[in-house]
């Protein structure tokens, strides 16, 4: 997508093996700024600390940190402890875990000596796979809200947290949809969440402003109550993780909206890459919820009067906190799931034509 006039990534790598380069989310959306990252260690603290952030680009990081670990030591042992070290940055999101299973399958598959060029290689193809992916979503989505429109303009959508295209390495997977009914005509409007405590919300509406989409910044508990007032068409939201079921782990608070939407007869889709679904999980419970740390609770960032970044405490220091990340919306109350592949009702029998194995391999679906 564009930012001003040149047209960016959210993480891009030179030809040759060495650096890559993220846009860094924690200055997002006051400062814009890219950031280079030369080692494994950098990378999987740039995961760990969401300068990147979203499932899709989570796993494609990880597969360069992978790629930046074999420019050191490229033997079977320093390989293995690099996707352990990268696989613990960020439990819940599947697609890091499909990543690094890929690099790791490839190249122990070959001599310690061809790894770093087919390391490099095979973390920009996964990038490439990834822009391929969220445009097919977006095709995908877009006769949802052709046909809502259809009988209402403009299609007023609800989103929680950021599925854009800063959280894949381009178009996005919820926003890649409404980025085409917007080129296309389709008049709509969005109903932003802000998401908290990350506010990642606030990242949807930067780039929603950058395309052009009409919005509106709301605060997280608005959503139910625009619901009953029928201010919202259709809730889009996306996932780290679907199991094969068709339960939706995504950011804290995506629940709620569920079950708002069902109880004022919303349709509510998730929209994910097949990556992103699980399938050796049916039950949502069985999916690690992080839990991260308890000042993102307790304090907020943002700029002072000054257009500085400045972080103010809103709980004191003694308060107990919890902070789980995500929460699992139950298959019964989603509407549908959007792919690459298509749209299939949030069921496994449905599900299953999506499936990348035999479905005679019954062990690796639960």
């Amino acid at each position: 997508m564009k930012v001003g006039d040149r047209h960016y990534r959210s993480l891009w790598a030179d030809d040759r093996p060495g650096i890559v380069h993220i846009i860094d989310q924690s200055r997002l959306p006051h400062v814009f700024e890219e950031r280079a990252i030369a080692t494994m260690a950098e990378m999987a603290e740039a995961i760990r600390t969401m300068r990147v952030r979203g499932a899709p680009l989570i796993g494609v990081a990880a597969a360069f940190g992978v790629a930046l670990a074999m420019l050191g030591d490229q033997r079977d042992k320093a390989l293995r402890k690099a996707i352990d070290e990268l696989r613990e940055t960020r439990p819940t999101a599947v697609n890091l875990a499909w990543a690094l299973e890929r690099m790791e399958r490839l190249l122990l598959a070959m001599p310690p000596s061809q790894r770093l060029g087919t390391a490099w290689d095979e973390a920009r193809r996964i990038a490439d796979e990834d822009v391929a992916l969220n445009e097919a979503i977006g095709r995908n989505g877009l006769p949802i809200l052709r046909e809502l429109a259809a009988k209402r303009r403009p299609v007023n959508i609800l989103t929680h947290c950021n599925a854009g295209w800063i959280a894949t390495v381009d178009w996005g997977t919820v926003t890649a949809p409404i980025f085409m009914a917007h080129d296309a005509g389709i008049p709509v409007h969005v109903w932003v969440d802000e998401t908290r405590p990350r506010n990642q919300g606030l990242l949807t509406a930067w780039e929603l402003a950058g395309h052009g989409v009409p919005h509106t910044l709301i605060a997280d508990n608005a959503g139910g109550h625009l619901m009953q007032r029928g201010q919202v068409d259709v809730v889009l939201v996306g996932a780290d993780r679907v199991t094969s079921r068709g339960d939706v782990c995504n950011k804290i608070g995506t629940y709620l909206k569920a079950l708002a939407a069902r109880d004022n007869g919303v349709p509510f889709y998730a929209c994910v890459p097949t990556p992103t679904i699980d399938w050796g999980i049916a039950d949502g419970m069985q999916i690690p919820i992080e839990e991260r740390a308890a000042d993102e609770i307790r304090k907020v960032r943002g700029l002072d009067a000054a257009g500085n970044f400045a972080e103010v405490a809103i709980a004191p220091a003694t308060t107990p906190v919890a902070n789980p990340a995500f929460d699992v919306t139950p298959a019964a109350l989603v509407t549908g799931i959007v792919t690459e592949k298509g749209l299939a009702p949030a069921e496994q029998a449905a599900l299953l034509a999506f499936w990348p194995r035999s479905r005679e391999d019954k062990a690796y679906v639960t």
